[in-house]
């Protein structure tokens, strides 16, 4: 007799197990203790095994009757249900393990072991685009359950944007990752398949804009006069005197330079055309020479002067101007070329532009300036060498072009006095002379001419390149004020290495980041904060003796501002024979040091109206 909802619930424990039959194999299955557990019993392979099918009442009659039906369906196609739940579950298990993100940095890690890390890489890219416009919405996701619409969905809104060449490597990233998720998570099939065939047309490119050879007299007028950072302009007056590539300039370093040969050695992991062949013919870095550049010598003016003001932690020949462990940023030298006056009109890139078309109006030989430009050379064969060659055609010629934007650039200043009041007033440049190259006989280059060369001796003549690095310790240095001086002393105070970061001092004391400011509140910890910037926590409360010191003085002075007791605590005292607070509870002089923080905090006497005063003062 089938069961009811009514039998179900009677059903009581007897001390012994008991089962009630439903039919067609299902059964409730009553413990002694009075647990109630759905079972299904069928034939298989001449046996009468049997599954469970869950509790009740969480899985009640009607719902453990389909489960029954379906099993019997699995048994009836000839599949055993206990190997189907199985199944199910290591699938239940590889979707919530296997999110997009996972198999995003598991196929991320692979295809680092053959790119090179650095913003200009393929490898900095996919973790850029990643993080901005994809993670965000699959990263969760299940890669089981990704569709082709999920992944068509996010790539429109790449391209809504007008992002069409983001959206472009998008489509490739996809398809390789699903690619790798087919081999290593067992995916079956790869939605990113075919999405070429829908995507957006791309508009037409836009290059760089560059400059004119008669447009650069005025740029190198206002490039000299350039107020930002006095590095960010002579990293775009090396890109003016080189033509290398804004990501070949950033990723410089001193090492690089050999000032004895006027010579930029750049590696060829550094180098995009360099990095194309790497990659297509699978050669290491060693295999391939180094792109050499030749420095006229208003280059090397500069370089040495950015080797002068290097500081110990720098590791790029232009740094971070926050982080000088970091390189400059291609935002900065494009956002002193706008600040200039020049948007739309000129990029760091554009600069490249600049050199290749100016070189190749002067007349000079297409393979020297391919050369110096590292540009892929058509046949194949020289492909590899042909940035190692001609250096000393390329030395005479680009010393040339050197002196000629000198030339340009004291033509600019004469051209506008209130640009430069230093320069004599009576004192006129000759014309720019006519663009011709240097003369070449039998292939070799002879000497500048004469009207391009800069003259000894003569004041103007002087590179107006050598002039500016000269004057850089008499460039006006700002003013700080009072208030800038005491934020700047805090900030620093609350970078200081022994000043913690909350996660990194709750990680040291074994506590999580609630327990933590649980402890802040209740006034058990001292901590700094500063802003937006989070909260700092001084690590000699990692030291029980100055830690139970720092509680005692807190429990003392109430909810005083955090920062002034600080500075009473670190402070050294003449009380205290120099110590400090702190150094002195170390030196066992614990109640000398508490009645030395409360006469610095003005505590001593009347503590209720020192403390209400300080606070209208704080």
């Amino acid at each position: 007799m089938p069961l009811t909802d009514t039998a179900i619930r009677l059903a009581k424990p007897t001390g012994r197990d008991y089962t009630l039959k439903d039919g067609d194999g299902l059964a409730l299955f009553v413990g002694a203790s009075g647990a109630k557990n759905w079972h299904f019993r069928f034939s298989w392979a001449g046996k009468q095994p049997r599954i469970s099918l869950g509790t009740y009442p969480e899985i009640s009659l009607k719902e453990a009757r389909e489960l029954r039906d379906q099993a019997r369906a699995l048994v009836a196609k000839g599949v055993d249900p206990r190997i189907h739940r199985r199944q199910e579950r290591k699938a239940a298990l590889l979707a919530a393990s296997n999110t997009f993100e996972a198999v995003f940095r598991s196929w991320r890690d692979f295809k680092a072991l053959s790119l090179k890390a650095g913003r200009q890489s393929t490898l900095s890219q996919v973790d850029r685009i990643f993080k901005k416009d994809l993670l965000p919405t699959l990263g969760p996701q299940s890669i089981f359950e990704i569709t082709r619409a999920d992944l068509l969905e996010v790539l429109r809104k790449i391209e809504r944007r007008g992002a069409h060449t983001t959206a472009e490597k998008c489509r490739t990233w996809f398809n390789q990752l699903f690619r790798y998720a087919m081999v290593e998570v067992e995916l079956q099939s790869n939605p990113a398949a075919d999405l070429d065939i829908v995507a957006m047309p791309k508009l037409r490119v836009k290059h760089n804009p560059f400059l004119r050879m008669e447009q650069l007299p005025a740029f190198l007028v206002k490039l000299r006069h350039y107020g930002g950072d006095l590095n960010t302009q002579l990293g775009l007056r090396l890109l003016l005197l080189t033509g290398v590539r804004t990501g070949e300039l950033r990723s410089a370093v001193p090492e690089q330079f050999d000032l004895e040969r006027s010579l930029w050695i750049v590696p060829p992991e550094n180098v995009k055309q360099l990095q194309e062949q790497m990659r297509k013919k699978n050669k290491d870095c060693t295999e391939i020479p180094p792109y050499l550049v030749p420095l006229p010598r208003q280059a090397v003016a500069i370089v040495r002067e950015l080797l002068r003001a290097k500081s110990p932690a720098q590791r790029y020949l232009l740094p971070h101007r926050s982080k000088p462990r970091e390189r400059i940023s291609e935002n900065t030298l494009n956002a002193a070329l706008k600040r200039m006056g020049y948007k739309d009109q000129l990029t760091g890139h554009g600069i490249r532009a600049t050199v290749s078309t100016a070189l190749n109006e002067l007349g000079y030989h297409k393979d020297w300036v391919e050369a110096q430009l590292s540009h892929a050379d058509t046949n194949q064969i020289r492909a590899s060498y042909n940035h190692a060659e001609y250096v000393e055609q390329r030395r005479a010629m680009m010393q040339d072009w050197a002196d000629r934007l000198d030339q340009w650039e004291m033509q600019g200043l004469q051209a506008d006095p209130e640009m430069a009041p230093s320069m004599p007033r009576d004192r006129r440049l000759p014309p720019v002379p006519a663009v011709e190259p240097l003369p070449i006989r039998d292939g070799h280059v002879e000497s500048a001419p004469a009207e391009v060369a800069a003259g000894e001796g003569d004041e103007l003549e002087r590179s107006p390149v050598l002039t500016l690095v000269a004057r850089k310790d008499q460039r006006p240095q700002p003013v700080l004020t009072d208030i800038q001086r005491e934020r700047a002393l805090v900030l620093a105070t609350f970078e200081s290495p022994h000043n913690l970061p909350l996660p990194a001092f709750a990680k040291l004391v074994g506590k999580s980041r609630h327990q933590i400011n649980r402890d802040i509140q209740a006034r058990r910890l001292l901590s700094l904060s500063m802003g937006n910037r989070g909260q700092r926590i001084p690590d000699w409360q990692l030291d029980p003796v100055r830690q139970d010191f720092t509680r005692a003085v807190l429990a003392r002075v109430g909810d005083l501002d955090s920062w002034m007791l600080y500075r009473a605590l670190c402070e050294p005292v003449d009380a205290l024979g120099g110590l400090s607070p702190l150094e002195a509870v170390v030196a066992g002089a614990a109640r000398d040091a508490m009645h030395a923080v409360l006469g610095v905090l003005g505590l001593l006497g009347e503590p209720e109206r020192a403390v209400t005063a300080l606070r209208q003062v704080v």
